[in-house]
């Protein structure tokens, strides 16, 4: 039985309301992501996709304390190769002097002057030693006990080890002693034989930090490009085409204007009833 006639049911009209707002809601859909940018703005749009985006986005979250770490570690690092190559000079140019006060030919005056230069250069070691310090961790001066330990992935169960090297007066690298001086060739010549030690050891307590300093600088390369790559992938997930989607927005637009048309048309209708009675 037909009821295309009918003024109480509009089969018509509901079929039309029925795809107009169907319309209006993918027009929504559409404007909302391109207000926003993304097509996965919340869990109600996708919740699979925004499960795996929100895991990601934490990993990315966990790699930026990473970095942060990494760069405390690098800069750490950094200020105790600066120090320690300071003492390394110094050394040389304690060296220099006790070699030259150990000239059997030399007079006293002389040999004094040397060893008051020798004196000034060795307390500069203590100075430079006591202030190589970065965000209150000093790597020379033998205050560390575990050395500085930074972090390595996002969820802190591996890290990356900086070990102390004391480089103070009077230690297991420095073995010269705050006192050292000279007054004699003998005593002079004992020095620089000390200070020959005392700079073997402290080059290669310096190839130790500069070995962590680069493995510090590689990582943190590596984490940024990590890092980058899940933010890629995040996008790759939860962004919008903008472009496809504006294509989409003129599209549903034209076809919310041909619904709103065709609800006119089916509403309509029953008027034609009234030209039975006429």
């Amino acid at each position: 039985m037909s009821i295309s006639n009918s003024v109480n049911t509009n089969a018509g009209a509901m079929v039309a309301l029925q795809n107009l707002n169907k319309t209006n809601s993918e027009l929504q859909e559409v404007q909302t992501r391109i207000n926003t940018g993304m097509k996965v703005a919340g869990a109600k749009d996708n919740g699979g996709i925004f499960a795996i985006a929100q895991r990601m986005r934490s990993e990315v979250s966990g790699y930026s304390a990473v970095q942060q770490s990494l760069d405390r570690g690098m800069a750490t690092t950094d200020v105790a190769l600066a120090a320690g190559e300071a003492i390394s000079d110094l050394l040389i140019e304690m060296k220099e002097k006790a070699l030259a006060a150990g000239d059997a030919s030399l007079d006293t005056a002389s040999r004094s002057a040397l060893n008051e230069d020798y004196k000034a250069l060795r307390d500069q070691i203590g100075t430079i030693v006591s202030n190589a310090e970065f965000n209150g961790v000093n790597l020379i001066d033998g205050s560390q006990t575990n050395g500085f330990v930074a972090l390595a992935n996002a969820d802190g169960s591996n890290s990356i080890t900086v070990g102390t090297e004391n480089l103070s007066l009077s230690g297991t690298i420095v073995t010269i002693t705050s006192t050292s001086s000279f007054s004699t060739a003998t005593t002079a010549a004992a020095a620089a034989s000390a200070i020959g030690t005392s700079l073997d050891n402290v080059n290669n307590a310096l190839a130790r930090l500069g070995t962590k300093s680069k493995a510090l600088e590689i990582h943190d390369s590596f984490v940024t490009k990590l890092s980058d790559a899940l933010e890629t992938g995040i996008g790759n997930l939860v962004d919008a085409d903008l472009a496809k989607e504006s294509a989409r927005l003129q599209s549903l637009q034209v076809k919310q204007q041909l619904g709103i048309q065709a609800l006119g048309i089916a509403n309509s209708a029953p008027q034609s009833v009234l030209s039975f009675f006429q």
